[in-house]
């Protein structure tokens, strides 16, 4: 074949032009002409690498170089051989060829490349300066260049070596690449962003990049740049299942729940036995309030992690707050057999047991979390809780563990010095604590007040620790003159706040509910704390001068219930705020229920509508003996919880065991505040439950002149039904035991024309008592901050 020169020069053009089936015919025609020719020999070799016929194309490329040892050879050796990780047998290539051609640039660049891949940076640095040096303006080379002095921890000079190499090569996307991550590396976020932007721009393929330059933003606070880029880079790679993840947390932090979970659902197609992406699309979904697909998820978490403890506590908790605390119980229970040395899932636990009626169980769960992590402040707060609500706590271990809550948040607080009290007639500067100043019983029980209270008598400033915000929020903000927030507010800085406002009194409506911030309580940031409406026992601090009660609820017998000073307002410490929804009393649901035959009154209609967890199991079997003792009568219970079905077939179950029939029972789910109201047109008799009885509940029902039956009791919580029955002139319908409850409940339904009498008048009659007498209770609440105030300066001057 003598025109070997011109088939292989074809050969080479179909190479180069990827057209590699016609360059190796062409090459093989050769060889069969002339098997010893090196560049078909070489050429062919090269193309059998680029196609993953490795170890044939190197012995053809070691054949080429037997036939014909030159430099090119034993370059492209070495880079077939660096692109198969035969790092020390590519240096050796490289090495030849520079022996053969001492000026071999791109030689010199490829073994300052591999000699860097191999650990000898110092080496490669020279080998690359020597490319430079044979080619100036070798942009491959400066960007080797760089790599080495990366490698040898020279940021600054790596850069520069960078620039250089886009300076003479622009369109250079991986030096660009190289070069922004040097910039990070030297703390230049701005230059690095740029650098990056260059390389993708030359590159929109560069996915690396785009995660790199994601990671950047996101640190700048550009989310929705860096959340741009990921979506970019999924789009070139759809496979990359941490990519998807990193983009759904952010998605989330930017609130877009929505499109996060979609990233995640395919991250769960691609990853399909992955637990963790479905415990995260769970997440996503629970912060969207999508509790249904949360639990789904973590349902599908634990069928594949059925020994992940934090699975199992996850799908619990979003249990439990669908009020599906029977179903939740078996997850909470198994988190913590898988994980007992953690006090997380005791906690939960607890919080679940509380939620089905078992106090002991609650209790003895908080307590087992407690002996773990003894700091948790949620924790104890639903201890002491659980703790003054349980009717077998003698209040003296109430007492105890809120003294041990106080002693732990003394041990870690600084309190505060206060300078001794003005003498010069200016104004009481009074604060007030809560989370709760909206619809809630705090809202209804403090707007009326507020309206006679913010008389100018006083300067009055709110510290509000919740988002949400309402009617009655909208309507007391205007009762303040400032409004501050402390949500997300480190107590610190909380502390710092209050005491710049001049605060002199600082009230606290929580104590150990939720958005409490006792915490702060215990800094005294104020001089004078009080402690008044939300919550119903002693709060432990040290630094709480009053609970603010009334004779009823703070009797001088169970002083010693408290650490704080005791003061009593004269009626009750409660003002119930009218709703303004226009609900009309309605006729008695007995005579409405009159048979048409004989016209007597029908069967009675006892309620209670609150919350489910204060319907205890002996409460249901008093409730279940009343039933029993008025023949056909019937119980409607009205709740949030019993929205979900589980929830009413656990009550029917409860009342079954009692011989109550379901028929027996009427139970609701939550409505609109008119609807609710109107509710109480159903039921004759309302039944407050014990130990935990009903506060805001019991004068609703009385403005909707419906009488309520109430058990008395032997501590603050106890009596809260009491105090406000005492005040609106119902005292009458106060039990001193169960078998009187039970009488007065049965007495009642058999007397349902004195019944409709009294429901006729009710409504009257309370808005006329002091229980809704806002201005009589306003001044009384004013009396008694002056009074707490004026023994406090005397005890400062004494």
């Amino acid at each position: 074949m003598h025109d070997i020169p011109d088939i292989l020069n074809v050969a080479l053009a179909h190479h180069q032009a990827g057209r590699l089936a016609d360059a190796q015919a062409l090459y093989d025609a050769i060889l069969q002409s002339d098997p010893g020719q090196s560049d078909a020999l070489h050429f062919s070799g090269l193309l059998a690498c680029q196609t993953n016929r490795g170890e044939a194309g190197l012995a053809l490329m070691r054949a080429s170089i037997a036939a014909n040892p030159n430099a090119v050879y034993y370059n492209n050796l070495g880079n077939a051989l660096l692109q198969r990780r035969q790092i020390a047998e590519a240096i050796d290539g490289y090495r030849h060829a520079v022996a053969l051609r001492p000026d071999y640039a791109e030689a010199h660049n490829n073994l300052g490349n591999a000699l860097r891949e191999a650990g000898d940076a110092n080496a490669s640095m020279l080998s690359c300066a020597k490319a430079i040096e044979l080619r100036p303006g070798y942009p491959e080379a400066y960007n080797n260049l760089g790599n080495a002095l990366k490698a040898l921890g020279d940021r600054d000079s790596a850069a520069l070596a960078y620039q250089k190499a886009v300076s003479f090569r622009p369109d250079y996307a991986e030096a660009f690449s190289n070069l922004a991550r040097a910039q990070a590396g030297r703390g230049h976020g701005d230059e690095s962003i740029a650098a990056f932007r260059q390389a993708i721009a030359i590159d929109p393929t560069r996915t690396a990049d785009l995660d790199s330059l994601a990671t950047l933003l996101h640190a700048n606070g550009d989310i929705a740049g860096a959340i741009g880029c990921l979506q970019r880079a999924a789009q070139f790679d759809s496979m990359d299942v941490e990519r998807r993840r990193t983009l759904a947390r952010w998605l989330r932090g930017a609130e877009r729940c929505d499109e996060a979970a979609q990233w995640l659902t395919r991250a769960a197609e691609i990853a399909r036995n992955d637990a963790s992406i479905y415990v995260e699309l769970g997440d996503t979904y629970e912060q969207a309030g999508k509790l249904d697909a949360t639990i789904l998820c973590y349902q599908s978490a634990v069928e594949l992690a059925p020994r992940d403890a934090d699975v199992h506590h996850r799908l619990a908790v979003a249990l439990l707050k669908q009020r599906r605390a029977d179903e939740a119980l078996g997850h909470a229970r198994e988190a913590v057999a898988l994980a007992p040395h953690l006090a997380v899932p005791h906690f939960n636990l607890g919080d679940t047991l509380s939620m089905l009626g078992d106090a002991d169980g609650a209790i003895d769960s908080y307590r087992r979390g407690l002996a773990i992590d003894g700091d948790k402040e949620l924790a104890h707060n639903r201890l002491i809780f659980d703790l003054a609500t349980h009717a077998a706590t003698p209040p003296s271990t109430t007492l105890a563990a809120a003294r041990e809550f106080g002693a732990r948040m003394a041990a870690r607080a600084r309190v505060c010095e206060h300078p001794p009290p003005r003498h010069d007639g200016s104004k009481l500067r009074i604060g007030f604590v809560s989370g709760d100043l909206l619809l809630h019983p705090v809202g209804i029980f403090i707007e009326s007040v507020m309206e006679h209270f913010a008389d100018g008598s006083f300067e009055l400033i709110a510290y509000s620790t919740r988002r949400s915000e309402d009617d009655i929020t909208r309507r007391l903000k205007t009762r303040f003159d400032a409004w501050r927030s402390l949500v997300n507010v480190a107590d610190t800085q909380a502390v710092q706040m209050i005491r710049d406002d001049g605060i002199d009194i600082l009230v606290d409506l929580s104590g150990h509910t939720v958005y409490n911030r006792l915490p702060m309580f215990a800094c005294k940031p104020a001089p004078l704390q009080v402690s008044w409406l939300g919550y119903f026992g002693t709060t432990g601090l040290a630094t709480m001068d009053y609970v603010l009660g009334d004779p009823l609820v703070l009797p001088v017998d169970e002083e010693s219930h408290y650490v704080e000073k005791i003061w009593r307002l004269p009626d009750s410490y409660l003002c119930f705020t009218p709703p303004s929804d226009d609900v009309k009393v309605g006729p008695l649901p007995m005579l409405q229920n009159a048979t048409m035959q004989n016209g007597e009154a029908g069967h009675a209609t006892f309620g209670y509508f609150g919350k489910l967890s204060k319907v205890t199991p002996a409460v249901i079997g008093v409730w279940s003996r009343i039933l029993h003792a008025v023949p056909g009568s019937k119980l409607m219970l009205k709740s949030h919880q019993l929205d979900a079905v589980h929830a009413c077939r656990s009550t029917e179950q409860n009342f079954a065991a009692h011989g109550i029939e379901a028929s027996r029972l009427v139970l609701e789910g939550g409505s609109p505040r008119d609807a609710y109201l109107a509710a109480y047109n159903r039921v004759d008799i309302m039944l407050s439950p014990f130990p935990y009885p009903g506060g805001t509940t019991t004068a609703e029902a009385l403005w909707m002149g419906t009488p309520v039956v109430a058990l008395k009791g032997d501590r603050f919580v106890t009596h809260i039904c009491e105090s406000v029955l005492h005040a609106a002139g119902q005292g009458c319908w106060i039990a001193h035991d169960e078998a009187a409850y039970l009488e007065l409940a049965r007495a009642w339904a058999a007397r349902p024309e004195r019944l409709a009498a009294l429901r006729a008048g009710l409504r009257e009659q309370t808005l006329a008592s002091p229980l809704c007498d806002a201005r009589r209770f306003a001044k009384n609440l004013k009396a008694a901050f002056e009074g707490m105030w004026a023994q406090h300066v005397v005890a400062r001057d004494a």
